[in-house]
Order: C-alpha cells, then sequence, then structure tokens
C-alpha cells in the first residue's frame, strides 16, 4: 500500500466519522480538490461505520456518470494497494468490477434504485454516499426520497452522507435533520478570469484563441468545457494545425466514448494535452497536470415536454455553481488557472445552481419504479423536492397508454414486466411487443439502438446511408440503424472496418453493450420491417402524428412540429421517434410510418369521428368536413359541399366575409339599421347588426357566389320581421323628397343623418325635415351650383329669414344665369 498525499478534506474526517457515529445523516460541503470522493468513504470503512468485517456490509457510492464511478473506484483502489475490484470496484451500466471482498461500490445513481426494486430493504448495504448531489439528476433526488423514506421505516439504521463542492446544504441538512461539515482547504490556488467583452465568433474559434493564449503563457495540459460532442468535434479541427505544429495532444472526452478512448484522455503524457470534454469532467477524481481550464460556460440539458411527449437536448448556459466546479478542475495538483469565454457581468447574471432534472424530465421511469416499490400514490412520497403535478400526470398518462398500469393507477402484469428490462418503460414495450410480432431479436436490437443513439461517425445521421439505391423513400427512418449495427456485427466489430463503413466505433461499442444486456433472441416473422413498425406503435402511442403541408406535421398530443429534411418517411401517418428542440421549435430527426388500420387494431378506444364545417378559399364554398382523428392528429379526411339547410354553414359563409367588402347597400342598410336602434331601443336589434344579417343572408347558402344577388332589405326584413324593416323605412329611410328636385339620398356614416342638394332645391320648404318621428333633424347641406357647400344647418327656416338675405346678392352676381328670389 502506497501512502497517499495529504489532502484538504483529510482532517475532517475523525470529526466526520464521530458524527456519523452519534447520527445516521451528515452533510458535506467541501472544495473541488479537496479529496471527499475518495477519502470519505474509505473513512467510513476503517471508522467501523459499516459494521464488522465478517458482515460483509458494503457502502455505496452514488456518483453523477460512469467516469466518475470507474476512476474513483482506481483511485481508491490504488491507494490501498489493490486491484479494482477488490475493497473498492465499481458498478456501471454494462460494466462492473466487484467482488465478495468489495466493501466500497462506486456506482452509478440509477444502479442504487434498481437494487431497491429487487431488495427493499438494501440487504448487505450499511451506508450510502451521494456525492455532487448539486447537480440534482434525476436519479439522485429519487434516491434521496426513498433512501429516507426507508430509513424512516425498516432501516433507522443506515446512514446516509450527502457531499458536493456548490451545495446550497440547508434545505437537504433539514430534509435529513443532519448536522453540516464543511472542509476549508483547497489544494491550490485558482486564478480565474473572464472575457472583457461579449464576443460573437463562433465558439470554435474563440476556444481555439485561448488555448493558444493560455499555452503561450502556462505550458501544460489544458481542460476545456464545451456543451457537447459536436462542439468538441469543431473544436478539434480548430486545433489540428497548431497542435501539429507545437507538439500537444488534443483529444475528446465525452460520455459517448469507449472506455478505453476515455482512458486515452485520462493517461498520464509528456506532451501537453488539450482535453475537450462535455460535463462528464466536471465531477471525478483529479485529472493529473492540469494547469488550466478554459470554460465556454455552456451544457447540454435534457428536457421533456408534457405537451408533446417529446424530450430533446437544449444549449444552455450552465449555473454559477457549475461554473465554479469546473474552475476547481484546475486546481488540484498545482496553482491553476480558469479562462471564462464570457464576461463576469454574465456570469453574475446566471441562476446560482442548475434547476433539479425532477423538474424537467420525464417521470415515466421513476414513477414506474416507485409503482414497483409499492407507491401507489408518488404524488403522496415525502419528496425532497416534489416535481411538477402535470409531469407526474403526463407520465403516469404515458403508463397507462403503455398498459404498464390499469385504469384505476394500479401496476398491471405487463407492467411488472417491464419493469424488469433494464430499459425506460416505452423501449421495454418495444422489447415486449416485438417479441409478440415474431421480431424478438429485432426488437431487442431496435430498443438498444434508440437508448444508444446514432451510430454514425462525426455525428452524421445513418438514414443518409441508403438501404435502397437513390435514397429511396424509407417506412421507417431506424431501419438504416439497424443496418449499419449489422454492417459492424459482419465485421466482427474491427474498429478499422467500423470506420472505413462511417460508424463511430464508440457508438458502435455502446449499442453493443445495451444490446447484450437485452439477452439473446430470435427473429420468426415474415416480414419484419412491418412488424418492427406495429411494434413501435406500441411503445409510441403518443408520438402518433399526422403530415400536413410540406414538412409539417401534428402531434396527438397536440402543437405541432417539423419532420428533419434528412427523414426520408414520406407517409401522411407517422411516429415521431427522436427529437430536437430549439426554443420552441421541434424537429423531428427519426420518424416511423404507419397505417391507420393499426391504430383502430390498438387503440380503438382512443379513435374518435369528427363532422366539422371549414370554408374553402380556393373553391370559395363551405365544405364538409369527415375526419378520423387520434388525439389531435387526423388520421383521414373527407370533403365534400356542406348541406344548405345546416345553420353552421350559414355561420361559417357569413364569418368567411366578415370585414370585406359587400356594396355600397349592405353598408347603408347596416347604417340605417344601427339608426334605428339607437333611437328604438325596444325593438332589440343586436348590436352587430352587420353579422345578424350576414348569417340571414347566408341562410341555405354554401358558396360565396350565391351571396353576390342578395337583396339586403329583404334580408332585414326576414331577420327581423316586417314591423320591424316598416319602422326601419319610416325612421330611417332611404331618401327624402325635396320640393324641386328629385328624392334626396340621406347619409347615415356621420354622427348625424345628413343630406346634400343644391340650395334652390329647397324652395318652398319651410322647414327641414326630420327622421326617427320628427326626433332628429337632418343635417341640411345646401350648395351653390358649383356644388360646394354655401351653408351646413339643421335650421332652414332660420337660413331663409337670416342668412339666405344675406348671401342673395353675392350669389346673384356670382351666378347671374341662375333665379334667386327675394
Amino acid at each position: 500500500m502506497t501512502a497517499p498525499a495529504q489532502l484538504p478534506i483529510d482532517a475532517l474526517l475523525p470529526g466526520l466519522a464521530a458524527a456519523l457515529g452519534r447520527a445516521p445523516n451528515l452533510v458535506l460541503t467541501a472544495e473541488p480538490g479537496a479529496g471527499k470522493t475518495t477519502r470519505v468513504p474509505r473513512a467510513l470503512l476503517e471508522a467501523g461505520l459499516l459494521g464488522p468485517p465478517e458482515a460483509q456490509a458494503e457502502c455505496w457510492i452514488l456518483e453523477p456518470r460512469r467516469l466518475a464511478a470507474r476512476l474513483a473506484a482506481t483511485r481508491v483502489a490504488a491507494e490501498l494497494g489493490e486491484p479494482v475490484g477488490g475493497t473498492a470496484g465499481y458498478a456501471v451500466r454494462f460494466e462492473s468490477k466487484v467482488s465478495k471482498t468489495t466493501r466500497l461500490r462506486f456506482v452509478t445513481e440509477g444502479l442504487l434504485l434498481r437494487r431497491l426494486q429487487s431488495d427493499p430493504e438494501l440487504k448487505g448495504i450499511a451506508a450510502v454516499v451521494l456525492d455532487e448531489f448539486h447537480e440534482r439528476h434525476l436519479h439522485a433526488d429519487l434516491a434521496l426520497t426513498l433512501l429516507r423514506r426507508l430509513q424512516r421505516t425498516a432501516r433507522p439504521d443506515l446512514k446516509l452522507v450527502i457531499m458536493s463542492a456548490t451545495l446550497d446544504a440547508a434545505p437537504v441538512a433539514t430534509f435529513l435533520e443532519a448536522p453540516v461539515l464543511t472542509s476549508e482547504g483547497r489544494g491550490f490556488p485558482i486564478e480565474v478570469r473572464h472575457a472583457p467583452k461579449e464576443d460573437a465568433r463562433p465558439l470554435a474559434e474563440r476556444v481555439a484563441e485561448a488555448v493558444l493564449a493560455v499555452q503561450a503563457e502556462r505550458p501544460g495540459h489544458q481542460l476545456v468545457f464545451l456543451p457537447g460532442a459536436a462542439e468538441i468535434r469543431a473544436c478539434t479541427r480548430a486545433l489540428e494545425g497548431p497542435a501539429g505544429r507545437q507538439g500537444w495532444r488534443v483529444l475528446p472526452l465525452h460520455g459517448e466514448l469507449s472506455a478505453e478512448a476515455q482512458q486515452e484522455a485520462l493517461a498520464p503524457s509528456a506532451a501537453p494535452k488539450v482535453i475537450l470534454s462535455t460535463n462528464v469532467a466536471e465531477s471525478s477524481v483529479t485529472l493529473e497536470g492540469i494547469v488550466a481550464v478554459i470554460d465556454s460556460g455552456l451544457g447540454r440539458e435534457a428536457r421533456h415536454s408534457p405537451w408533446s411527449g417529446l424530450s430533446s437536448l437544449a444549449t444552455v448556459r450552465i449555473s454559477q455553481a457549475r461554473c465554479t466546479q469546473r474552475a476547481g478542475r484546475a486546481g488540484r495538483t498545482g496553482p491553476g488557472l480558469c479562462l471564462r469565454l464570457f464576461t463576469e457581468a454574465d456570469f453574475r447574471a446566471r441562476p446560482a445552481f442548475d434547476a433539479p432534472e425532477l423538474q424537467r424530465a420525464d417521470l415515466a421511469e421513476a414513477l414506474l419504479g416507485l409503482h414497483a416499490l409499492g407507491v401507489a400514490d408518488p404524488a403522496a412520497l415525502a419528496w425532497f423536492e416534489a416535481p411538477p403535478a402535470a409531469a407526474l400526470q403526463g407520465a403516469e398518462t404515458l403508463l397507462r397508454a403503455l398498459g404498464a398500469l390499469d385504469g384505476d393507477g394500479r401496476m398491471t402484469a405487463l407492467g411488472r414486466r417491464l419493469v424488469d428490462l433494464p430499459l425506460h418503460p416505452r423501449l421495454a414495450r418495444l422489447v415486449l411487443a416485438g417479441e409478440a410480432e415474431g421480431i424478438a431479436d429485432t426488437a431487442r436490437l431496435a430498443a438498444a439502438l434508440l437508448e444508444t443513439g446514432d451510430l454514425a461517425a462525426r455525428g452524421s445521421l445513418e438514414r443518409g446511408r441508403d438501404r435502397q439505391p437513390g435514397g429511396a423513400a424509407l417506412n421507417c427512418d431506424l431501419l438504416p440503424r439497424l443496418d449499419a449495427y449489422r454492417e459492424a456485427e459482419a465485421a466482427d466489430f474491427h474498429a478499422g472496418a467500423l470506420r472505413a463503413a462511417g460508424l463511430d466505433p464508440g457508438a458502435v461499442h455502446r449499442a453493443r453493450l445495451a444490446r447484450r444486456s437485452l439477452g439473446n433472441a430470435s427473429d420468426t416473422a415474415a416480414d419484419p420491417d412491418t412488424a418492427l413498425r406495429r411494434a413501435l406503435l406500441l411503445a409510441y402511442p403518443d408520438r402518433v402524428a399526422s403530415r400536413g403541408e410540406g414538412r409539417s406535421v401534428r402531434l396527438c398530443e397536440g402543437g405541432g412540429a417539423t419532420l428533419d429534411p434528412a427523414s426520408r418517411v414520406k407517409a401522411d401517418l407517422l411516429l415521431a421517434l427522436e427529437a430536437d428542440a430549439k426554443g420552441a421549435s421541434v424537429s423531428l430527426r427519426l420518424a416511423s410510418a404507419l397505417e391507420p388500420e393499426w391504430l383502430l387494431e390498438a387503440f380503438p378506444d382512443k379513435l374518435r369521428e369528427e363532422d366539422t364545417f371549414e370554408f374553402n378559399a380556393s373553391r370559395r364554398r363551405v365544405e364538409q368536413v369527415s375526419a378520423l382523428w387520434f388525439g389531435e392528429a387526423c388520421l383521414d379526411a373527407t370533403r365534400k359541399a356542406a348541406d344548405p339547410a345546416d345553420p353552421r354553414a350559414a355561420a361559417l359563409l357569413a364569418q368567411a366575409v366578415q370585414g370585406k367588402d359587400l356594396g355600397e347597400a349592405f353598408d347603408r342598410l347596416v347604417q340605417r339599421a344601427a339608426f334605428l336602434r339607437k333611437h328604438r331601443p325596444e325593438l332589440d336589434l343586436p348590436e352587430d347588426l352587420g353579422q345578424a344579417l350576414l348569417v340571414q343572408a347566408c341562410t341555405g347558402l354554401v358558396h360565396l357566389k350565391d351571396l353576390e344577388s342578395t337583396d339586403w332589405a329583404w334580408a332585414f326584413r326576414a331577420r327581423f320581421g316586417d314591423a320591424a324593416s316598416q319602422l326601419l323605412d319610416k325612421w330611417a329611410p332611404e331618401t327624402v323628397q325635396l320640393p324641386k328636385g328629385r328624392p334626396a339620398k340621406i347619409h347615415y356614416d356621420g354622427e348625424s343623418p345628413w343630406v346634400a342638394a343644391r340650395l334652390q332645391e329647397f324652395w318652398g320648404l319651410k322647414k327641414g325635415p326630420a327622421l326617427a318621428g320628427g326626433a332628429v333633424p337632418l343635417v341640411l347641406h345646401l350648395l351653390a351650383p358649383n356644388m360646394r357647400a354655401v351653408q351646413v344647418t339643421t335650421d332652414l327656416a332660420g337660413f331663409w329669414e337670416r342668412a339666405y338675405k344675406e348671401l342673395r346678392p353675392a350669389l346673384s352676381r356670382r351666378y347671374p344665369k341662375h333665379h334667386w328670389p327675394e
């Protein structure tokens, strides 16, 4: 055994052991690099807190990522002078190194939940350590909730330790009724620098500039944090030239790589390394020799949309806590530098902590696991922080659709089979549906590939690889991915052959492990492609979508999306298998064609027929649309001219022409009717007279051309009756008869009705006419021969008495050919 170097956490370990001897729970906060991940579990073992050696009780240490679990176990084993798998071992999905002598087991968070399902009392586990709890992964929050529940029931002796470098300790300490210990020490100081101003250049260009500047100032290994594998590839290309000239090594590090490729990035190296990493390097044991960290301030975040049922990854600005965690990677083995590619103002504007994944994730798998543990009402569980009620309801709705829960929310026999498979419930349902369809092997492979993702190198979409010559249409975008895997299998998964075929060996390796974990099976179906599409429907019943204009689709759960241009599915009815989200926009990357009769067979109670009316603008008519719906997705629709006798047709035709120019006759009638409504309120004429007249005129019509010859006076009489029509003509007439001329048109478009005519046409009229039974005098526009008003008045008698006498001489001189009597 080699004596381990002293770390800041070491001084706190005796007090930590003593505190856990007095109480079962503890919250520990310690700076990045303090040594908590490797030293605390060993301290529990050496203090006898796991029980006597002969009991062989274990401490499980939950890590947020597989890389962290492997590295931590390896470091502890090295400090103990043992191989991994002895006293210290690890278990992650598809891989484990443990033995009967293992006492410290480093695991990914999801494995504890699997263990709880098979062993609800966690027999043989004396303590559980939740490391890097500040990341607030779904499985970590769920584990904390269930472990506390177990403590309060069958296992009051179970010890819980919550650890983090950047945790807000008070809430979790209150939940556990636990003391908080803090390690103040940091291994080495870290200088943090921010960008002086916002920089809109591409990220790869900014990273390359920063790497060159830091190498010039502090030669050595650098760790660059980037949001995802695509950005890592772009930065790799940008650094290839300088790295070749100056003798650096540029190495990727992300969760999609094989364990061997990850180890290559972490292995000691004499030549300076630039490690381009996602968040996998945020929390793990020390990366040897890192002198500087370059932080893009960005990360990938999984998001689930309850309205569409679709999950996607979004690039987000990480929290202050995660920025601090990343900076801490630079001060592990010496004074460090953290260069942030964003301004200090940007940093201060970020949230202090990340939102818990429990608040934004798909809860279907967690909810099914809770039901398997006998938690019949997850909403009533004593959560550390409860998930949104809508997310719980959405997960339960999906589990019912998959057949995992019955109508009363109880787990079914099918649900118990689903929970036994190491897959998301919908992928487990795909496996079981495939067995029923005679494609047990294909369904297992499809589930593994849907879980692990693309196989193509450099992130390209495998469906660009032609299953049919010339890029012909496919009925399922998943089929080329299956073909690619089978090509790899035929090549015995040889890395060189995979690269030659355009495949990523790391992605193929992950898919192979996932496929192997599901066991062996064989196919018997005569048409496996069709059988696969039928099985996919049972796994994705909430993802049915109907094709609209171009590549737009309507999702059965509501909302719209766009089919990725690379998709070769041309069907009008499809399943959305994979999606990307950018803001409010959703792009479907992987789709599968559906046949409507499959929905009728599988979900007859979810189909509904509806008859609706729509105005067809191109045909200028109202049509009756008979449609078959699955949720909000239209499976089939037929159109025909609407029945003229249906009042809905009249209302829709009226709505279609509302606001359009219907001619002067319509406008004048509406104005006259409005005048009558104002002065005869007892008639109870509607406020929206125009719409009422339109609906009446449209009664019995379905085509716009039939409306063009409408007699609006008839429409008024038909709608409001003869009495109202007669009163309209009497109280708001179309014209007024003047003594010396033809009937003059009355205008109702102003505040008061008015009429305009030459002054001579009013001779012989002593008093001006009035409307509304004599209550409203007409406004008279008295015009000169040039048709310009010489007077506007409602007092014709006063005009003759005063104004005319003054105007007459001037009118006589200006218009001598006209007679101007005294």
